[in-house]
């Protein structure tokens, strides 16, 4: 079965603590946590209190994708704070292999987000130090977007490239997932979810990650 990381970008945080206890008696496996600075992205959201936070409340894995400039920076933080998976943008990282190192020194897996117009050759050559690839299957920076389709040929050749280098990384697919849009992403090659409106915004969340499931 898929992983299906419920994004807290999407939860109600007048009752984050509520939020996070509620997805994860309702069958999430991951916590995904979008951290947007203003910059890279054209939003800001959360810092690593906000991790913390969610370690003390969840006992799921937290999967941290940092939409923002220079992340070496911060990388240290977060994993402190808590995170599990840390990815990096390949578009904001002139040095992506030492990125890559920093995050597994500190004993958390590894990713590459890679925007939609962001060719697979850009992480050809570090595909050893990945644990994880994020596809985006929307323009990064706001939730409830719209599934862009060119993303199934893409996780497709994805599939094909970790095939070819014997790499077992997890392909993660966020932006528009929903019941409708998840078993050809799941079909592509994909094997975890991020959903974060297809979620929160449903008045069952057990029922609507059972849906997913079954939908894949």
């Amino acid at each position: 079965m898929g992983i299906i990381a419920p994004s807290i970008l999407s939860a109600d945080f007048t009752r984050l603590g509520e939020e996070l206890i509620n997805v994860e008696k309702a069958g999430a496996d991951w916590i995904h946590i979008d951290v947007m600075d203003g910059q890279f992205v054209p939003n800001i959201t959360y810092g690593p209190i906000i991790v913390e936070a969610c370690k003390r409340v969840s006992t799921l894995k937290l999967d941290v994708h940092l939409m923002i400039e220079t992340p070496d920076l911060m990388i240290p933080e977060f994993a402190r704070a808590g995170a599990d998976y840390i990815s990096v943008h390949a578009e904001a990282c002139p040095h992506l292999h030492r990125s890559l190192q920093l995050i597994r020194s500190l004993d958390v897996k590894a990713g590459v987000a890679l925007n939609p117009g962001t060719p697979l050759s850009s992480i050809e050559w570090i595909i050893d130090q990945l644990d994880f690839v994020l596809i985006m299957s929307v323009n990064p920076g706001f939730g409830g977007q719209n599934f862009i389709r060119s993303s199934i040929e893409k996780i497709s050749a994805l599939s094909r490239l970790l095939a070819e280098k014997n790499s077992s990384a997890i392909i993660q697919v966020d932006g528009g997932v929903n019941q409708k849009t998840i078993h050809e992403i799941h079909k592509a090659g994909a094997t975890s979810f991020v959903a974060g409106s297809a979620i929160f915004n449903t008045p069952d969340y057990r029922q609507t990650i059972q849906a997913l499931r079954q939908a894949m």
